[in-house]
């Protein structure tokens, strides 16, 4: 009877795992067995010098155990030979070495296969890095000329993945075949190969992927390049398109780093401001779906193209990439007619994910590169929401957390780990500057942060690109000058003016207040209020803000407010525990503000937090781990939507938004900060019969 196997213990920092492993286990494989990955493109091969680590030698009483270097079998001539090529230190390639004692192990960030990344947009977020497409190296056996079995180079091949890295019933794309034997000859039968897989990188199997146009079985993988001997680099894309702004995050997929980051205008504008001009333009122009489509895959082809060049890449190495977006940019996106989301009951051509090669949308990115679509929620709620929740993970706090991502059409998420619930509501564009006066998008010139003073009623203000504040009486060069007002200066002059008492709750211009000062002045019976006098203005004319500015911000913020309080209703609450604003908006937006203008529900100021581009981030998730893409199918098909299009409550709701902050929810987190009714203007107790009135008819004059 043959004597058992000795066992060492082994203890790997700084994850705190450790266990016992069989005398003799190389240290890469003992690493697997106690669930830490070791960085290893080649396979153990000694090759690619990823799966570098540090032994650290004395006495650890908390691990009960004492490490030394005699512990490890000593260097053989392969690991010797790699260190002469590259001076790596005192570390050891964890492929090279077997366990032949007790050890403690330190992995480093860079040898960690599943490195996580912190932003600090909102909280601390990590991604686990788990890509759908990595990179292996096979050692391929030799034709031989009595070869029997009908065997090619492409099964000697997968005969090498089966053995070296347990893949089984591995694809090619079709159009890699002639690059094959080219590549053998060249890499003297070692290849590195680029791999879209369906299993974990131990060979295990995943769950399935989900439905999905294009998903293929869990055990499925496919060759998407083949590169002669050794190499290494693979890079995505992960891509919010959005109904303005269309931003790319080139990503390395091997350590998770965003390398580049380019944004640029949706080339569709052009043909509608908001989703339903473009459902418009698709129903009335013959050619109309195929322009937006060609639009957005240019812009698209355009930001591969700036983003690899910033790094010095070209769009050939770009083999993966996810895309997210609302609904209507997710149907132009696939050449699908949106026109059935124009109208009730705003039915989906497809809510579930799709896999799908990249060159079969028109996208010149490597040939067999892979696009992912997440999936949509409903036929407003698309998969640029689902990707704000894969970022802000409402669905795994317990704090009642409302998510509101602001732009033309406003998504919105309320929940926590019990339900999550989700909606739409039609702001409009009023919020990037369309329908005001002087109203602009983001641009140099544009005003951005608007101060009035309460007692002589005078302002002061900040343009994008000029960080110093500017009043009526600062010399200002002419990169100074104003050009008009952003989505951020709208509201906070809305709320400025009210807070300053020159407009009442009700959103009117008080005739009182032109007796404090010439700026506030009356045309007939609509009033207005000169921001920027015309000799601080580009043009050298004034930049007012009218009774009807007011007003169309007034409908924009009670859309959306009505939206938050709509789900607050379903959910049976009267407060949120935290506000997540989200989106490009979102990020300028100041929660003080939003809150005096009744933009959302009342909260600690201290909770409403900023996050940016969410959607964006979401993507990077979802490109980074293909895990988070079938979490996405999951959230797609377990939150539930609300349709407020037909809720009876929208309306009771939306009129009461009307009036600021609002004309019957209390805002007790502002408290001190409002102003007492203006003279003339409607009390509280009769706001909500004034703003119903204007609900129903238009401002006179």
């Amino acid at each position: 009877m043959s004597e058992p196997t000795p066992t060492c213990q082994i203890a790997l920092m700084p994850s705190g795992r450790r266990g016992s492993v069989p005398a003799g286990t190389t240290l890469l494989e003992a690493a697997r067995l106690l669930g830490v990955e070791i960085e290893s493109i080649c396979g153990g091969r000694q090759t690619c010098g990823k799966c570098q680590i540090l032994i650290e030698e004395g006495h650890f009483p908390k691990h009960n155990l004492t490490s030394a270097l005699a512990h490890l079998s000593p260097i053989d001539e392969r690991e010797a030979a790699y260190r002469q090529l590259h001076d790596i230190g005192a570390r050891r390639l964890a492929c090279a070495c077997e366990v032949l004692g007790d050890v403690l192990i330190t992995v480093p960030e860079e040898s960690q296969a599943r490195k996580q990344i912190i932003s600090k947009a909102a909280t601390d977020r990590v991604i686990d890095v788990q890509p759908a497409v990595r990179q292996v190296y096979v050692e391929v056996r030799a034709a031989e000329l009595d070869e029997v079995g009908g065997q090619g180079d492409w099964e000697r091949v997968q005969e090498a993945l089966a053995q070296q890295w347990h893949l089984n019933n591995v694809a090619i794309d079709p159009l890699l075949l002639p690059t094959l034997q080219p590549a053998l000859k060249q890499g003297k039968h070692t290849l590195t190969l680029t791999l879209w897989q369906g299993r974990d990188s131990t060979g295990g199997s995943q769950a399935a992927e989900g439905p999905g146009v294009g998903a293929r079985p869990a055990n499925s993988s496919e060759v998407l390049r083949i590169q002669p001997g050794y190499a290494e680099g693979v890079y995505g894309l992960a891509v919010d398109v959005g109904s303005t702004t269309v931003v790319a995050h080139l990503c390395d997929l091997r350590t998770g780093a965003v390398l580049a980051t380019e944004a640029t205008m949706n080339p569709q504008v052009r043909f509608g401001e908001d989703l339903m001009s473009r459902v418009s333009y698709a129903m009335l122009q013959p050619q109309g779906v195929a322009r937006m489509h060609r639009a957005i895959i240019g812009a698209l082809n355009d930001l591969a193209r700036k983003a690899t060049a910033d790094v010095g890449l070209t769009p050939e190495d770009v083999l993966d990439m996810v895309l997210v977006g609302n609904p209507v940019m997710h149907h132009l996106l696939l050449g699908i007619d949106p026109v059935e989301l124009g109208g009730a009951p705003f039915a989906l051509a497809i809510a579930a994910p799709i896999d799908m090669k990249a060159r079969d949308l028109g996208l010149k990115l490597n040939t067999a590169a892979r696009v992912h679509v997440l999936p949509n929620i409903a036929g407003h709620v698309g998969a640029d929401n689902l990707a704000v929740q894969l970022a802000e993970a409402p669905h795994q706090q317990d704090e009642m957390m409302l998510v509101i991502d602001v732009g033309t059409n406003a998504e919105i998420v309320l929940g926590n780990r019990e339900q999550v619930l989700c909606a739409s509501s039609p702001t409009g564009p009023a919020f990037e500057g369309a329908q005001i006066t002087h109203g602009q998008r983001a641009a140099p010139g544009a005003i951005e942060r608007v101060r009035i003073d309460p007692t002589t009623l005078e302002p002061r203000h900040k343009v994008i690109g000029h960080d110093e504040w500017i009043d009526s009486v600062t010399a200002i060069t002419a990169s100074a000058r104003a050009t008009g007002i952003c989505g951020s200066g709208i509201i906070e002059v809305v709320a400025e003016l009210f807070t300053a008492g020159i407009i009442g709750a009700d959103g009117r211009f008080s005739e009182a207040a032109t007796e404090r000062s010439p700026r506030v002045r009356f045309k007939g019976r609509t009033g207005e209020y000169v921001l920027v006098d015309s000799t601080h203005t580009a043009t050298s004319q004034e930049i007012v803000v009218t009774q009807n500015d007011v007003r169309n911000i007034q409908l924009a913020k009670a859309a959306l407010y009505a939206g938050a309080k709509l789900l607050m209703r379903h959910k049976g609450i009267e407060k949120v525990d935290r506000i997540v604003l989200a989106g490009a908006f979102g990020l300028h937006i100041d929660p003080h503000y939003a809150m005096i203008l009744g933009l959302i529900p009342d909260c600690e100021l201290s909770k409403v937090i900023a996050v940016g581009n969410a959607a964006g981030d979401g993507a990077r998730i979802a490109l980074l781990n293909r895990e988070q893409r079938q979490e996405a199918a999951r959230l797609a098909l377990w939150v539930e939507h609300i349709q407020t299009a037909v809720d009876p409550n929208f309306q009771t709701e939306f009129v009461a938004a009307l009036g600021l902050p609002n004309a019957v929810d209390a805002f007790p987190h502002l408290e001190g900060l409002l102003p007492a009714p203006v003279t003339g203007s409607p009390t509280r107790r009769s706001q909500r019969r004034h703003v119903r009135t204007q609900a129903e008819s238009p401002i006179p004059g």
